[in-house]
């Protein structure tokens, strides 16, 4: 039976753009259908051409917004590099006025060796690209004969001098920074060894006692020495409040501790803030104090020193230092300084850093790998070994006696902790490092 084609099918399949069909029906049983082409299809290829020209136009113009995007990055990267270079130079005058210490003859002495280096890479450059370099092993060296120019002959007495007067001393130098290397290998290797006896034997520091209780009904806190707290610090804003908190809720007697806010900060605004949070805690009870210093003498060796000078300081036994992004736990003070009793010779506990950042990128777990390194080897074993070992600079406890004999706090360098633990260890005391105390 032949199809039924309505109007309505007719329609929609000439709204679809479709071929038009002529259907003959001259006998009902016999139907044929014939296509007849339309004029559309001479025009398909020129509305594909006009399509793929525009859809061309929009990705030239997209690829020239990113381009033209790129050029306005680069350009204000590089006026912002022009500016801090312009603001250098503008400050380096003020700056030369106010210090002159550092331009001294190891400073000219760098700075010129640093333009002769520049120059003769620039001239190795050069002589390369004439064809003036010798091909290796044999260095051969071409009589006057041979010498075509000025420059060329300046390259070969550069050469000369090279080889005869600054290869041997660099030679000298890389066996001594070879020789420097393998001493440093066989010390970690023997550290290494020893944190592997420490392991095995157990050994750790104990306490002579192992609590502060004098016995005495009528006054339990008399047992307790007196410790002084310090917490110098410069600006920080992000970090103060946690650190004073959790130092204001360290576990021990008030009247037998003082907390002395160190603060070298110049914005105005973070010293009110910091102040606000001293007297907040002083008044819940807490026995701690605000200090400012107007001048920066020292920055922090002169800040701890400057603190050392008041006078109440001497009534107190034990100092302890935390940097102001360091959060102690409230029984720290009871786990340190218990080392000290019945040890008349020790000078400082030294416990360990832990950080809780160290698993947020690449770098922080590269440095905390090299940081524990540090504390469970180097520190470990020196501490069981040697009773020394370089102070961190914070999460430590000295005996004042200690500090007052070695001299105090130096502002000749910027290594306060390593200056003050080496001359401590020079006069004779010794140090505890526990491994098991750890500080956020």
């Amino acid at each position: 039976m032949a199809p039924n084609f309505d109007f309505a099918d007719w329609w929609n399949k000439e709204n679809r753009r479709g071929t038009p069909v002529v259907v003959t029906m001259e006998n009902p049983n016999n139907w044929s259908m014939l296509e007849l082409s339309t004029p559309e299809g001479h025009f398909k290829g020129d509305k594909d051409k006009n399509k793929n020209a525009k859809q061309l136009t929009w990705v030239m113009l997209l690829r020239a917004h990113q381009a033209a995007g790129c050029v306005a990055w680069l350009g204000q990267g590089l006026f912002a590099l022009l500016s801090t270079v312009r603001t250098r130079f503008l400050r380096r005058g003020a700056a030369l006025n106010a210090d002159q210490s550092y331009k001294g003859k190891l400073y000219k002495f760098i700075k010129a060796f640093l333009v002769f280096s520049i120059f003769m890479l620039g001239f190795e450059v050069i002589a390369h690209k004439k064809g003036w370099h010798f091909s290796r092993p044999h260095l051969h060296i071409p009589n006057s004969t041979d010498v075509l120019g000025l420059m060329y002959s300046a390259y070969l007495l550069w050469v000369n001098i090279r080889a005869n007067y600054l290869a041997p001393p660099l030679q000298s130098l890389a066996n001594v920074c070879i020789l420097l290397f393998l001493i440093q290998s066989l010390d970690r290797l023997i550290q290494s060894l020893g944190c592997v006896w420490v392991k095995l034997k157990k050994i750790k520091p104990e306490p002579l006692v192992q609590s502060f209780d004098s016995g005495d009904v009528e006054g339990l806190d008399s047992g307790y020495p007196m410790v002084l707290i310090q917490i110098p610090m410069c600006n920080e804003k992000e970090v103060y409040q946690q650190s004073i908190g959790a130092i204001a809720q360290i576990d021990w007697p008030k009247d037998r501790l003082l907390v002395q806010v160190l603060d070298d900060s110049d914005d105005p605004e973070t010293q009110l803030l910091i102040k606000a949070e001293v007297q907040k805690w002083h008044c819940k009870g807490i026995n701690i104090i605000y200090r400012h210093r107007l001048n920066r003498t020292g920055y922090k060796a002169g800040n701890l020193k400057s603190a050392m000078n008041c006078d109440y300081v001497k009534d107190y036994e034990f100092v302890a230092i935390f940097d102001a992004d360091f959060q102690p736990q409230p029984d720290f003070l009871k786990r340190t300084v218990i080392h000290f009793k019945g040890n008349d010779d020790l000078a400082l506990v030294q416990a360990r850093w832990s950080f809780v950042n160290k698993d947020e990128n690449l770098l922080t777990r590269l440095q905390y790998i090299n940081l524990s390194y540090h504390f469970e080897v180097e520190q470990q074993v020196n501490g069981v070994f040697l009773n020394f070992f370089g102070f961190n600079g914070t999460a430590g406890v000295w005996r004042i006696k200690a500090l007052e004999d070695s001299g105090g706090w130096m502002e000749r360098t910027t290594v306060e902790d390593m200056d003050i633990a080496v001359r401590a260890h020079l006069n004779g005391w010794k140090f505890i490092f526990v491994n098991d105390v750890k500080v956020n």
